[in-house]
């Protein structure tokens, strides 16, 4: 058996002074060198254990000031389930609701937008091919915790009342009820989640540490014909939420 990496002895030494209350939430830890000094190990180790404990919300860093532990933080619970596609409103509201929190987003649209290689892949559509991108940050009680970059083929939905997904009738209504509106009808959605580092500009958004892991899901919605009418990278902090899937049986 390989043994444990010195980092990962590191920040099991951290987590357990922690949570024998050796350090309480908001108290600063003692610098890289005094740590590496009494645990045997270099300052390298010692900033990738704290870096995995940020990474995580047991520690938070301040630029200029030092390593803290983090104050406790409720985690989000983001529920992730075709069943929970309501007419009467939106998923990540009904999460919210739940937790007793207030729900809100904020979304910029951008009408015939060329469709990068990728996004054009994923819908089955030409690249450049002219999309409708929107960006969303959404909020529970005034804090981020989740964006969104959603694109939908002009095709399908330009000259329509609901081409601007948070304009018009159906603004806010979500992709299925929207696209019922205008007669497609979504038979199933496709999410391929995967872990990884926070982009320089993610983690500003998010109010998270620079590279903290987060979880990127790439969701794709089809018709009943088999055609993609949304495809969409959702990005949540992996320390902040807790990313939850309802998989309903037909019997």
């Amino acid at each position: 058996m390989s043994e444990q990496p010195p980092y990962l002895r590191i920040a099991d030494e951290l987590r357990q002074r922690i949570a024998e209350h050796v350090w309480e939430p908001g108290d600063r830890l003692p610098s890289r060198a005094q740590i590496g000094q009494e645990c045997g190990v270099g300052d390298n180790v010692v900033r990738r254990a704290q870096e995995l404990l940020i990474s995580q919300g047991v520690l938070e860093g301040r630029a200029g000031s030092g390593t803290y532990v983090a104050e406790p933080r409720q985690r989000v619970r983001v529920v992730r389930s075709s069943a929970r596609e309501q007419p009467s409103g939106s998923p990540f509201r009904q999460d919210m609701k739940a937790l007793r929190r207030q729900s809100d987003w904020e979304s910029r649209t951008d009408a015939k937008v060329p469709a990068p290689a990728e996004i054009a892949t994923r819908l089955g559509i030409i690249e450049g091919e002219l999309c409708v991108r929107t960006t969303y940050e959404f909020l529970a009680d005034g804090k981020p915790v989740q964006l969104s970059t959603s694109w939908e083929p002009y095709a399908v939905t330009g000259g329509t009342l609901v081409v601007l997904p948070e304009g018009g009738p159906h603004a806010g209504a979500g992709v299925v009820n929207r696209m019922a509106a205008i007669g497609v009808t979504i038979s199933h959605a496709v999410e391929q989640p995967e872990p990884r580092h926070a982009t320089a500009e993610e983690a500003s958004l998010l109010g998270i540490q620079k590279a903290a892991l987060v979880t990127h899901i790439r969701r794709t919605y089809y018709s009943d014909e088999g055609r993609p009418v949304e495809t969409a990278d959702i990005v949540v902090p992996a320390a902040h939420c807790e990313i939850v899937y309802e998989i309903p049986i037909n019997r």
